[in-house]
């Protein structure tokens, strides 16, 4: 499938995965009059897709670089414990910049109906591997970055749907929540479009940096740059760290009989931007004590 047809499947909001039920803390900044028109809620998605936007972009880029690193022409990787082993890691590096318990269940569970569901349109080893990997359900982006690759998008595409569902979400909750205007709120995002357009590319410099200029593959790994991260290489880190070229290489296919480098992978993931909210965060576990709610989260 052309990646950008899928990248506009996977960023519809009437995707069966559940995307409906989530107000990304736009319900409780309501009921705790945080946001209470349309020019709260604007300074709200800018201060979201800032903080989250980023994050959760920049781990769908991870997630769907290594999604396309599976070769469909050898023996499925999904079968190695190593590449069990990296998505888990990966999945722990989005656990790892999620400090609300209650926003990690949310995307927990967002993760977990979105993979079902590209399980079923896009079967592919990668999102099987995912599966088994983390039973439990892989954080959202994780989730998005691989149905992403899946799909035949670019790791730059996966990372513009990320930073995307990060603000629609909660702009169509804020209409249902506050009666606004839907003219108006789409205002809000095509206002956005700009800011969007920067922090997928800034997800993407996030795992590209550490990349010769000359040797940076196109889009942010693109489908047809997928080169397989240097096998026996250590990567050492640089003051700044980031892994240096050298050690990094690029993304690609997985050889057959070949386990991929861990410490290569890992080095790349190093600098994933963790940009914390701490007003989402109190947002979210004011949230899951509400008895009065519309949305799960």
């Amino acid at each position: 499938m052309n990646g950008d047809a899928a990248l506009l499947l996977l960023a519809d909001s009437r995707l069966p995965a559940g995307g409906h039920a989530h107000s990304g803390g736009v319900e409780e900044a309501v009921r705790r009059g945080a946001v209470t028109g349309a020019g709260d809620l604007a300074r709200f998605l800018r201060g979201r897709l800032a903080t989250a936007g980023l994050v959760t972009a920049a781990l769908a880029a991870a997630a769907c670089e290594l999604a396309a690193a599976h070769d469909p022409g050898a023996p499925p990787p999904g079968d190695t414990a190593d590449t069990v082993s990296l998505w888990r890691r990966l999945d722990a590096e989005a656990d790892a910049r999620t400090a609300s318990p209650a926003q990690r269940e949310a995307a927990r569970l967002q993760g977990r109906l979105l993979l079902r569901t590209a399980r079923r349109m896009w079967p592919s080893a990668a999102l099987d591997t995912l599966a088994r990997a983390v039973p439990e359900g892989p954080h959202h982006p994780v989730a998005l970055g691989a149905a992403a690759a899946s799909a035949g998008c670019a790791p730059r595409q996966a990372a513009l749907a990320a930073a995307y569902t990060s603000v629609t979400g909660p702009a169509t909750a804020a209409v249902r929540l506050l009666g606004l205007d839907p003219v108006t709120v789409h205002r809000l995002l095509a206002d956005l479009a700009t800011a969007l357009d920067d922090t997928a590319r800034a997800a993407c410099a996030s795992l590209d940096d550490a990349i010769p200029e000359d040797d940076e593959p196109e889009e942010c790994g693109h489908q047809g740059h997928q080169t397989r991260l240097h096998q026996g290489h250590q990567p050492e880190r640089h003051p700044a760290g980031h892994a240096p070229a050298h050690a990094a290489g690029h993304v690609a296919e997985h050889a057959a009989g070949h386990p991929v480098e861990h410490a290569a992978w890992q080095a790349r993931w190093h600098a994933l931007p963790g940009h914390s909210a701490p007003a989402l965060d109190l947002l979210a576990e004011g949230h899951l004590t509400n008895p009065m709610k519309l949305f799960v989260s």
